[in-house]
C-alpha cells in the first residue's frame, strides 16, 4: 500500500553539502588556478589591501583558505569600479567576474592563487569595518599582546594565528582518527563534579536546586574514566576540557584541553607501546616535515633524569648535562672553599654543567648568570673558564689550588672556550633544579637545540610519594591513584583504619610509582600511570596521605565501591593538547594556540570575565557576597588586629 511505503528520502549531492558553495560563492578564495582560466565565479571574503592605479582597481580578497586578487576596469566595469572606490580594508565583499590569467612578469609565487586573478563584473558591499586597531594585513608587525586578546576575533584573522589554529584543528582530528582505528571508544564525562583533591585548586560552581552545596570543574576526569574500565568499557579516550584555579604562566591557562585515554588489562609496557605508537603516527600526519630525534623514544628512569638533566622533563636535543665533582674534589681533602666544604658535609652536591663556547663571558655576563640561578634558592655560581690555549681560569682558583681546578676541567670534559658553571648546596634537590633550570635557558640561548627536532623521551618510576613537613602527611607525587612498583607495594604497609598516622620515616617513602611522563624539548607533554585497582590498597595508600576512613568515603567513596565490584587491572594517561600545539608550532606559550585564551590574571579581555554577577544570581543561590578580609597592615600581626 501507498500509505504504508518509506518516505523518500531527499537527494543532496555530496559537493552541495560539504563544498564550499554557498547563495554568496561558489569558490573560495584559496580555490582558484590557472586551469580555471576563462570560469565564471561568485567568491566572497574580507578585504586584504586594496589600491587604485587611475581607471584600474586591486583588491586583495580573502578568507580563511587563501587570498585572491580582484581586478575592477572602470572602463569595463563602471558600476564597480565606483563601489570599489568606497572600500576599505577588512570590508566583506562578495564579488561576482571571470578568472584570467596574470599578465606575464606579474604573477605572485608566494600565493598558491598567485598565477590567476578575477576580472570583477558586480561587487556587493555585504559588511562595512572600522578601521582595525592593528594591521591585519602585516602579520609580522609587532602587536601589544593585551590589544591582541582584547580584538581576539580580529587577532584570528591575521595568517599566522589562524595556522596555529588550524594546526591545532588537524591535531585533534589526528588523535580521533587514531584512536577510533585502534578500537578506544570516545565518551564525554561531565563538567558539574564533585571536588576532590587533585593537586590543585578547584573551581566551584554553587547549586541552586541544593542550596549550600556546589559542584566542582573537573582538574581532569580522572576517577571517571577508572570507572569506564570498573564498567569493562575497555579503551576509552576524550578530547576533555578541563579547569583548574592555579597561577598562569606559559604552559598553564584556568582551562585547558588533554587528550584523556585509559585501557583495561594492560601493564606499564603496554600502554606506554600504544602511546608512543600514536604518537609517532599523530605527529606524521600534522608536522611530517619535523623529525622525531630517536626511535624508540629514550625511557629514562626519574632518579637518572634528575641526575643528568637537573629535570623531569628533560630536553634531549642537546648535552650539557650536569657533573658531578664530588668525586675529583674528594680525591684532594678538603678543598679550603667554603661553599664546597659545606654542602658536601652535609650530606649535599656539588655539580656543574658545561656551556660550551663562553669560556670568554664578560663579567656583566656572568653577573646575569648568578642573578639567574639565585631566583631559584642557588647562595651562588661558581665557574671556571677554559681558554682557547686550553689553561683553565677561575676567582675560586685561589681557594682550591691548580691541581683541583685542573681536576674540575678534566671531570667536566671541558674542551677550550668552554665555561665550567658550579653550584653546591646542602639540598641536593635544590642543586639539580637550578643546574637544570640553568642548561635549559642556556642550550635554548646558545642555539643548540634544532627547533625543528621533536625529541621525545619517557621519564619512569616516580617516587610515590612526598613528604609534606607542615601537614605531617605524604603526598602522592602525581594523582593520588598511581600504582605502585609491584616489588615497592611491601613498603606501603600500614596500621588499618583511624589508628595509623603518618610519618617522615615511614618506608613508603622509598616506594616507586608506576607512572610514566612524556616530555617533548623540556615540556611535560603527559603523564600516566598504571592504577591502583584493588581497594585495600587503594585504602592503604590513602592512609599514608592522611586520610581518615571516614574523609575516604567522603571524598573517594564511589571509586573505592565500584573497586568492590570487580575492576581490572587498567591504567592510561593525559596528554595536554594546548602544549602538544604549541610546541608543534613553535610557540612558548600555550595562549598562541587557543582561539580565546586569558590574561596572565585570568581575564578574558575581549569579552570582560570575570565579572559581577547579579544580586538576582546571588539570591536564587542562597548566597551573598561578604567581601574580602582586608589585608594585614604593615607591622602588625594578623591576629592581633
Amino acid at each position: 500500500m501507498r500509505g504504508m511505503s518509506e518516505p523518500a528520502q531527499p537527494s543532496i549531492s555530496h559537493e552541495a553539502a560539504f563544498g564550499p558553495a554557498t547563495p554568496y560563492r561558489d569558490v573560495t578564495c584559496g580555490d582558484l588556478r590557472a586551469g580555471d582560466e576563462g570560469r565564471d565565479v561568485r567568491i566572497a571574503g574580507w578585504v586584504h589591501r586594496r589600491r587604485d592605479h587611475g581607471r584600474l582597481h586591486f583588491i586583495d580578497l580573502r578568507d580563511r583558505y587563501g587570498l585572491t586578487q580582484l581586478v575592477i576596469n572602470e572602463a569595463e566595469s563602471p558600476e564597480a569600479a565606483q563601489v570599489a572606490s568606497r572600500v576599505r580594508p577588512e570590508f566583506v565583499l562578495q564579488v561576482q567576474g571571470t578568472v584570467a590569467r596574470r599578465h606575464a612578469g606579474s604573477e605572485n609565487a608566494d600565493l598558491e592563487t598567485g598565477d590567476i586573478e578575477v576580472k570583477v563584473r558586480e561587487i556587493t558591499i555585504l559588511s562595512e569595518a572600522e578601521t582595525p586597531p592593528f594591521y591585519i594585513n602585516e602579520p609580522d608587525a609587532p602587536v601589544d599582546e593585551s590589544l591582541r586578546l582584547r580584538y581576539r576575533y580580529l587577532d584570528i584573522r591575521r595568517r599566522p594565528m589562524l595556522e596555529r589554529l588550524l594546526l591545532r584543528s588537524k591535531l585533534v582530528q589526528a588523535i580521533r582518527e587514531c584512536h577510533h582505528r585502534a578500537g578506544f571508544v570516545e565518551v564525554e564525562t561531565p563538567i558539574l563534579l564533585k571536588s576532590t583533591p587533585e593537586g590543585a585548586r578547584d573551581f566551584i560552581v554553587p547549586s541552586r536546586l541544593q542550596p549550600g552545596s556546589v559542584y566542582a570543574l573537573p582538574q581532569s576526569p580522572q576517577q571517571l574514566k577508572q570507572l569506564l574500565m570498573v564498567a569493562g568499557m575497555d579503551r576509552y579516550f576524550q578530547i576533555a576540557r578541563c579547569f583548574r584555579d592555579e597561577d598562569l604562566r606559559g604552559d598553564r591557562q584556568p582551562e585547558f584541553t588533554q587528550l584523556d585515554l585509559e585501557m583495561s588489562f594492560v601493564d606499564e609496557q603496554r600502554v606506554m607501546d600504544f602511546v608512543e605508537a600514536m604518537i609517532v603516527e599523530v605527529s606524521a600526519a600534522v608536522v611530517p616535515d619535523r623529525p622525531i630525534q630517536q626511535l624508540p623514544f629514550p625511557r629514562i628512569d626519574y632518579h637518572d633524569a634528575i641526575e643528568r638533566f637537573g629535570s623531569d622533563k628533560p630536553d634531549l636535543r642537546f648535552g650539557m648535562e650536569l657533573v658531578d665533582l664530588a668525586p675529583a674534589l674528594a680525591a684532594f681533602g678538603e678543598t679550603g672553599f667554603k661553599v664546597f666544604d659545606e654542602a658536601l658535609a652535609a650530606g649535599g652536591r656539588v655539580k656543574a654543567i658545561v656551556a660550551p663556547g663562553m669560556g670568554e663571558s664578560s663579567r656583566s655576563q656572568i653577573d646575569e648568570l648568578v642573578s639567574f640561578v639565585r631566583r631559584f634558592g642557588a647562595k651562588g655560581l661558581a665557574h671556571v673558564s677554559v681558554a682557547a690555549d686550553g689553561t683553565a681560569h677561575s676567582p675560586i682558583a685561589k681557594f682550591l689550588g691548580d691541581e683541583r681546578i685542573a681536576a674540575i676541567v678534566k671531570t667536566a670534559t671541558g674542551q677550550p672556550g668552554d665555561l665550567i658553571l658550579i653550584v653546591a648546596d646542602a639540598d641536593h634537590e635544590r642543586v639539580a633544579d637550578v643546574l637544570g633550570r640553568l642548561r635549559q635557558d642556556l642550550g635554548l640561548r646558545l642555539g643548540l637545540a634544532d627547533e625543528n627536532v621533536l625529541a621525545y623521551c619517557w621519564v619512569m618510576h616516580f617516587p610515590m610519594y612526598q613528604w609534606e613537613a607542615d601537614l605531617g602527611r605524604w603526598h602522592a607525587t602525581h594523582n593520588p591513584f598511581s600504582g605502585v612498583v609491584p616489588e615497592d607495594e611491601k613498603l606501603l604497609v600500614t596500621a588499618s583504619g583511624d589508628a595509623y598516622k603518618p610519618s617522615h620515616a615511614d618506608p613508603a617513602g622509598r616506594a616507586r610509582a608506576m607512572q610514566y611522563d612524556i616530555a617533548l624539548n623540556g615540556w611535560e607533554l603527559g603523564g600516566g600511570s598504571v592504577r591502583i585497582h584493588k581497594r585495600a590498597l587503594l585504602e592503604r595508600s590513602f592512609a599514608l596521605q592522611g586520610y581518615t576512613l571516614e574523609q575516604m568515603n567522603e571524598l573517594f567513596g564511589g571509586i573505592l565501591e565500584a573497586f568492590d565490584y570487580g575492576a581490572p587491572p587498567h591504567g592510561g594517561i593525559a596528554m595536554g593538547i594546548d602544549r602538544w600545539a604549541a610546541l608543534f608550532s613553535h610557540q612558548t606559550n600555550i595562549r598562541e594556540v587557543m582561539a580565546f585564551p586569558k590574561t596572565q590574571s585570568g581575564t578574558d579581555l575581549m569579552l570582560g570575565s570575570p565579572s559581577l554577577p547579579e544580586l538576582e544570581q546571588y539570591s536564587d543561590l542562597g548566597l551573598r557576597f561578604v567581601g574580602v578580609e582586608p589585608a594585614v597592615e604593615p607591622g602588625k600581626d594578623k591576629a592581633a588586629q
